[in-house]
């Protein structure tokens, strides 16, 4: 402890100062308040010791992510195919079977059921890992294609109709169909990708970008604290993939049940 008068370091058991010779035992509780308060500020670490921890988090997670970027093995690709595209492809195909043909019941069921059905394959394929968008993309249009035509086959087995469309009107039938259930998917892809990227910015959100703070300092002149900066950066982002996704599933909805309600 220090004395409050010259501020010389006493012992905890004096009630006189030694240097001043001034009464120190009322000030003694207080004191010893203070000397505790001083030791637990010594215990908390100092920002730079944050920031170097930061420094450290941020390294390894950039390491994270160029290791799920790096291109997957054939095998692992074939089975992201399998699951992500072969498995929709196939429930499509015997939910057609069920309805349209078993059944024979209202075709708005099976258009009910395109539209739901590719979404959470999209969102789980891209909710975990970063996943470049052209291959899926074109996996989406095989996946749409693919089940329209495999559809039009299987009833070809059982009445006997050609499998390709005949007029403009069944061609225009035959592309909406394909539409609602490639943007069905789609969605799910983007609603996956703010999941994802909701998520590591949910990891990196004690960093703030130094870039952050010379905008703040150039631009609005203290004014506007790069936290806040960042914060309206991130709602910005996040509610511009929630609104493409949401305008994904109305043109998946609109596509897919137009030929049915009119």
């Amino acid at each position: 402890m220090n004395c409050p008068y010259c501020l010389s370091e006493v012992a905890e058991e004096a009630t006189v100062c030694k240097v001043c010779t001034r009464d120190i035992y009322l000030f003694k509780p207080m004191m010893a308040k203070v000397a505790e308060l001083e030791r637990r500020l010594e215990e908390i670490p100092n920002q730079d010791a944050y920031e170097h921890r930061i420094a450290e988090l941020q390294i390894l997670l950039d390491e994270q992510a160029q290791k799920q970027a790096e291109p997957r093995s054939f095998g692992l690709s074939c089975l992201d195919v399998l699951l992500y595209i072969g498995i929709p492809l196939l429930l499509l195909l015997a939910a057609h079977g069920l309805i349209s043909i078993v059944y024979d019941t209202k075709p708005l069921y099976l258009r009910l059921i395109s539209i739901v059905l590719p979404l959470p394959f999209g969102y789980f394929l891209f909710k975990n890992a970063p996943r470049k968008l052209f291959p899926w993309f074109m996996g989406v249009v095989f996946l749409a294609i693919a089940s329209v035509i495999g559809m039009s086959w299987m009833t070809t087995l059982v009445d006997g109709s050609p499998i390709w469309p005949q007029n403009a009107f069944e061609w225009r039938e035959v592309f909406e169909y394909s539409a609602s259930i490639a943007f069905s998917f789609l969605t799910g892809m983007l609603l996956g990708g703010v999941a994802y990227a909701s998520k590591q910015r949910h990891l990196r959100s004690a960093l703030i970008n130094p870039f952050l703070k010379a905008v703040v300092t150039g631009l609005g002149e203290g004014r506007i604290s790069p936290t806040s900066l960042h914060g309206m950066m991130k709602k910005l982002q996040e509610y511009g993939g929630t609104i493409v996704a949401l305008g994904t599933t109305a043109v998946s909805i609109y596509t897919g049940l137009k030929g049915i309600i009119g």
